[in-house]
């Protein structure tokens, strides 16, 4: 779904309320927040004299507030001599703020981590408040070299109006099929609970049943007491919705309701009539107890504190790593085999580039030093740095550790600690670009990647029907506009029905008034849109 931009009366309304608070630069207030033109021409770094760019960026809550504080950044400024003034807020108020600087026109040199949908993107550029970046990729060769090697990105940048808005991240960990982003919502099932029950892991949708019915009934935590949550996951939350188990009905499910058939056609996973089955499997699933209450409202947080307690039989995330830690007593479940013979595992419309992770505001008066500073982030070893986090850091746990010998980056073992908590620490985001090729030469694969890709190769590939995912097509402005309007009330609808019918059935009585209510907020328009858009991708 397509945030939309807060309007301009909206957003002077809250100013002066949200503009006080939050931001960690030093340099607050309604002056301009854009450097001055240093009239430099023929860039070269290191700079004979420090010069400032300001640029407002978000961040974990787990960061340091003043993002010249991670060691990434404190090499950058020495390698280049410019120093970033940084406007940073936590990504929780990041989009207010963002937005709100737009309204009152206090804009920076550039916005990193910027998160504009495709929609803001050609919307800003209308209005004037980003310039196209595509003249000064003539100043950035290690942006040039990865599109020499990766031509295919040049055509994903490229707005249908022949411009670029933005410079992309880009990761690339395994191609096709086998790509880490094919699935994002990892089934993890209680081992030992199973083995503490004598049970055999499930490799049907029944047996699956008859599973969680042994861990609701059957103590297999030996505490004497029935808390057990036989299957939990937090609904319609990307990573953590049990969309995966979709495809035992049929054509499956996936974040965006949104996959391609091998004919090619778009279709739209909510109106099939294979998701009606697989929800009408969850609601009985949920009438006998086995589906955690707290399913339809708990936050991540909950989510975690269950799973670190180990309270799950089956769970659904990224990587479970995150959530009950690396042993051996979750592993990943097998797509199950439905009661009508369907063993799919429906691809997510994921992959490894992010169009918008820089804009360039139109208040910047240096263009050739902000682009020359910008490539530096394309540098193999610092994308892979910034991606991830660094080495030599004597305050904290290292990412990396660094061979002088071959100057390769190589991972060091996590140790215990969750991925994503070591990694919001120390890396910035950012544009940068990972691609295969680096992959023993610049760095090594991540250890938790390189463990999450063969499971995906072993586990899920084999059982993958769709042959493509739905591309990254880069809509006109007007029908970006029409997805965003269709797209609101389209999927709200659908996740508040799927919600609903898991806990209170009734999906086979009110299925045709469904499926006329999706015709009436736009269905068949939005076929029509991304099919258009899927066929001029393929040409």
């Amino acid at each position: 779904m397509k945030k939309r931009m807060l309007t301009m009366a909206s957003a002077l309304l809250l100013s002066g309320s949200l503009l006080l608070t939050g931001c960690t630069s030093k340099s607050g207030g309604s002056e301009s927040f854009s450097s001055k033109d240093y009239g430099l021409k023929d860039v070269t770094f290191p700079l004979k004299e420090e010069k400032t760019l300001k640029i407002m960026t978000s961040s974990s809550p787990l960061a340091p507030e003043d993002p010249n504080e991670k060691l990434i950044f404190q090499r950058l400024e020495d390698q280049t001599g410019v120093k970033i003034d940084w406007r940073n807020y936590t990504t929780d108020i990041f989009n207010e703020k963002r937005n709100l600087a737009i309204a009152s026109g206090e804009l920076p040199d550039a916005i990193l981590n910027a998160g504009f949908s495709d929609y803001e993107l050609l919307k800003h550029a209308k209005d004037g408040v980003i310039v196209p970046v595509e003249d000064m990729i003539q100043y950035m060769p290690n942006l040039q070299a990865v599109l020499e090697k990766a031509p295919q990105y040049k055509s994903m940048m490229t707005a249908p109006d022949g411009h670029i808005y933005a410079f992309p991240w880009i990761e690339e960990l395994g191609e096709g099929k086998e790509s880490i982003h094919s699935v994002d919502a990892f089934p993890w099932i209680n081992m030992e609970w199973l083995n503490k029950l004598g049970l055999e892991v499930p490799k049907t949708t029944e047996e699956l049943k008859q599973v969680l019915l042994a861990f609701k009934t059957q103590d297999p935590n030996g505490n004497g007491e029935a808390d057990e949550i036989p299957m939990s996951f937090i609904i319609n939350d990307g990573g953590q919705d049990p969309h995966s188990l979709f495809g035992a009905f049929g054509l499956g499910d996936n974040w965006d309701f949104t996959v391609v058939t091998n004919d090619g056609e778009v279709k739209l996973t909510a109106a099939d009539e294979s998701y009606k089955k697989a929800i009408s499997w969850f609601n009985d699933l949920y009438n006998e107890g086995l589906i955690d209450i707290e399913a339809f409202e708990h936050d991540w947080n909950t989510y975690l504190a269950k799973g670190r307690d180990k309270k799950y039989g089956l769970y659904f995330t990224w990587d479970k790593g995150n959530i009950t830690g690396m042993g051996d007593d979750y592993d990943l479940l097998a797509p199950l085999k439905g009661p009508e013979g369907h063993q799919n595992v429906a691809r997510t419309n994921g992959m490894g580039f992010d169009r918008s992770r820089l804009v360039v505001t139109s208040a910047n008066k240096n263009i050739e030093l902000t682009a020359k500073w910008i490539d530096q982030l394309y540098d193999p070893s610092q994308s892979v740095q910034n991606n991830w986090g660094t080495y030599g850091d004597e305050k904290q746990q290292n990412i990396f550790e660094m061979d002088e010998a071959t100057k390769m980056l190589k991972h060091l073992p996590l140790e215990g600690t969750a991925p994503v908590e070591l990694r919001e620490k120390t890396s910035v985001g950012g544009p940068l670009a990972i691609l295969d090729s680096y992959y023993g030469t610049v760095t090594t694969k991540p250890e938790d990647a390189a463990w999450r890709l063969n499971l995906m190769k072993e586990v899920m590939v084999p059982y993958m029907e769709a042959d493509n995912i739905y591309p990254r097509v880069f809509f006109s402005l007007e029908d970006l506009d029409r997805l965003s309007v269709i797209e609101t009330d389209m999927f709200a609808y659908i996740k508040r029905k799927r919600a609903e019918w898991i806990a209170n059935g009734g999906v086979e009585k009110e299925w045709n008034d469904y499926l006329a209510e999706l015709d009436r907020l736009g269905l068949q328009e939005w076929l029509d849109i991304k099919q258009k858009g899927y066929d001029r991708n393929q040409e």
